[in-house]
């Protein structure tokens, strides 16, 4: 007997909030902002190149951390709320682990590590501070810390909050 019904292939789950991340050249672009910041930095403050790399490495910590592993949801409505509980790092990839992607934003802390470390001569200030930055960047990153709240920390769910 013929078949009545045509197979549909259900389309991939396609994230608004993440689905940036897979286009071409935007590793390249992450790179070339970290660098241009670097000489930003540099130029604008006048400090040796060690102390501009701990800076980048600094504020790319802060950002990364906030809009990557603190942040839930996305700025979308058509999702119906689904990744309401869920950061931009556990979206990505539909939470799929050890992905390219998420192999290449946990390398990027790891070689601002060791680019800031290296070029502050591994001082004690300095290699502090860029410890500390690279430690909870990794790991909040790994595979066994997704969906994780240590402590509770940013468990709660996102109450919307509607004035009169």
């Amino acid at each position: 007997m013929a078949k009545l019904y045509v197979e549909a292939v259900p389309p991939a789950d396609l994230n608004k909030n993440t689905e940036w991340f897979m286009y071409p050249g935007v590793w390249t672009t992450y790179i070339l902002i970290l660098f241009f910041s670097w000489l930003l930095v540099l130029s604008v403050f006048g400090c040796n190149p060690g102390t501009a790399w701990t800076v980048v490495n600094l504020v790319h910590f802060a950002i990364t951390y906030h809009f990557f592993h603190w942040k839930k949801g996305t700025p979308f409505s058509d999702d119906q709320g689904i990744y309401n509980n869920l950061t931009w790092w556990e979206q990505i990839d539909n939470g799929k682990q050890l992905t390219r992607n998420r192999k290449f934003l946990t390398v990027v802390p790891v070689v601002l590590y060791l680019i800031a470390s290296h070029t502050t001569d591994y001082r004690h200030p300095m290699l502090s501070l860029n410890t500390v930055a690279v430690i909870v960047l990794v790991v909040a990153k790994w595979p066994n810390m997704h969906k994780v709240r240590i402590f509770g920390i940013n468990a709660g769910n996102r109450v919307a909050v509607h004035g009169n």
